[in-house]
């Protein structure tokens, strides 16, 4: 019956246990219907949006895939197993992830024990001792100490709720290192490709200004063109040489920087050359409510905007006293052949209640430094949000345009060399002045140029866009 007692108060406690401060309600992204930049008939299908939950935990696709590059492929897979910043992220979600167990702790008692054995000898000079002779006496100890805090106004569980979200938000700030890297490593792989075609491009050009430099040379010595049409030749060649030259210091670069996307020293890694040739594929865009599902950073924004909400509970709970259950039991004797015998055993047990009646200020300012907290968390969510569809809106532009600008483009290298072609012949002829031939080649080789860029620009903003959508349609 006694013990019945004990237990009977923190029993009732816990049935009227309470949670101070406000229950976190998912704020509320600006958000629209459809993309402006995006094609009306990707919508024709879409019916009635729903507001997104995050769900970045899904399994993304190798989104690479799309580009049909298996050079690209074998890099990105590459990635995740040897990126020393992937492997700091996932070290960091892994201490996040534990602090959910040491929060979670808190929520049982703490049990200890310690065995103590000492020799006594007291005093005969202290107050109270019946005897005039002084001896020594043996006290041996083998308590069990049991603390636990009745977690009355909610203080342990909204810290768990917030090592919770915050562990969520480390996953999601993991896959968002995860879909950086994969974006970049693409970027910087198109980006060595495009210096591939424009090396290509200029080989071409200094062996087509080599031959026009013999046909001047060739002229000349037949007396049908003057010194400088051979002059001229010359700078044009060499120009187009020193442009050829330049490319390659381009190109080392981005290998670099995919040898140390994938966890290799640049010294023993290398790319033979390649012209980037394809073209940039179709990208399923989707509702706006479904960016909210699929970008991993709005969903860590969220959930710290949530562990940021628990923090203000936790502030508020400081205002009322915490209640702890205390006990005790285990043996003591003065004699280690009665140490643990059944007479020896002792136990008690007690509730203690703690409350601050002055701070000066100290939970009023905590309480108003978690509201603002929250408050910041709230406007970076909105923020994050606001900026994922501006990189969406962006890359479809940029697509959008691009499309109908490589189309100009293609056009326009075909009239560029039906150009040369007939300043060559008026040259060869004897009708022209090798001064059209040069403005002929310089338009040719611009428009050439132009082309490669182009085409690097879409694949660089399909790269983006994917990596603006989430990366991922699984």
């Amino acid at each position: 019956m006694r013990y019945r007692s004990l237990l009977a108060g923190p029993a009732l406690l816990l049935a009227v246990a309470c949670t101070v401060g406000p229950n976190y309600v998912k704020p509320d992204p600006a958000t629209t219907a459809a993309f402006k930049e995006s094609p009306p008939q990707a919508y024709k299908d879409a019916g009635v949006w729903n507001p997104a939950r995050p769900s970045d935990e899904k399994l993304r696709a190798d989104w690479w895939e799309l580009f049909g590059d298996p050079q690209l492929s074998a890099l990105e897979e590459q990635v995740e197993v040897a990126n020393q910043d992937l492997k700091a992220a996932e070290a960091r979600f892994r201490r996040a992830r534990a602090l959910v167990g040491y929060a979670q702790s808190e929520q049982y008692p703490t049990i200890g024990v310690g065995a103590d054995a000492a020799s006594v000898r007291e005093s005969p000079n202290e107050p109270y001792f019946l005897s005039s002779v002084s001896k020594a006496t043996g006290d041996f100890a083998l308590p069990f100490d049991l603390s636990y805090e009745v977690d009355l106004w909610g203080r342990i569980r909204r810290t768990v709720n917030a090592a919770k979200a915050s562990a969520q938000a480390s996953a999601a700030d993991l896959e968002t290192v995860k879909l950086s890297l994969h974006a970049e490593l693409a970027v910087d792989y198109f980006e060595l490709r495009s210096a591939d075609a424009r090396q290509r491009l200029l080989d071409d050009t200094v062996r087509a200004y080599s031959e026009s430099l013999q046909l001047t040379q060739n002229r000349l010595d037949g007396g049908s063109a003057p010194e400088s049409d051979v002059a001229q030749a010359k700078t044009q060649l060499d120009t187009a040489r020193v442009q050829d030259s330049d490319v390659a210091v381009l190109r080392a670069q981005y290998e670099h920087a995919i040898a140390v996307l994938i966890g290799e020293p640049p010294a023993a890694f290398g790319l033979r050359a390649s012209a980037l040739a394809s073209q940039p594929p179709e990208i399923p865009i989707g509702i706006p409510s479904q960016l909210l599902e699929r970008r991993p950073d709005i969903a860590a924004a969220e959930r710290r905007a949530s562990a940021a909400n628990e923090q203000i509970g936790i502030a508020l709970a400081a205002y009322y006293p915490s209640l702890s259950l205390n006990g005790l039991a285990g043996f003591e004797s003065r004699s280690i052949t009665t140490w643990l015998n059944w007479p020896s055993r002792l136990w008690a047990a007690g509730l203690s209640a703690v409350e601050t009646i002055y701070d000066g200020g100290r939970r009023r300012a905590t309480t108003e430094a978690a509201r603002a907290r929250y408050d910041a968390a709230i406007a970076d969510y909105r923020q994050t949000t606001l900026t994922a569809f501006q990189q969406v809106e962006d890359n479809l532009a940029a697509l959008r345009i691009l499309e109908r600008e490589a189309k100009q483009q293609d056009e326009a290298v075909e009239s560029a060399k039906n150009n040369l072609r007939i300043f060559t012949d008026r040259y060869t002829g004897g009708r022209d002045s090798y001064l059209q031939v040069i403005t002929a080649q310089t338009a040719y080789l611009d428009n050439e140029r132009n082309q490669v860029e182009i085409r690097r620009r879409r694949m660089d903003a399909t790269v983006l866009l994917v990596k603006a959508l989430g990366g991922g349609w699984n």
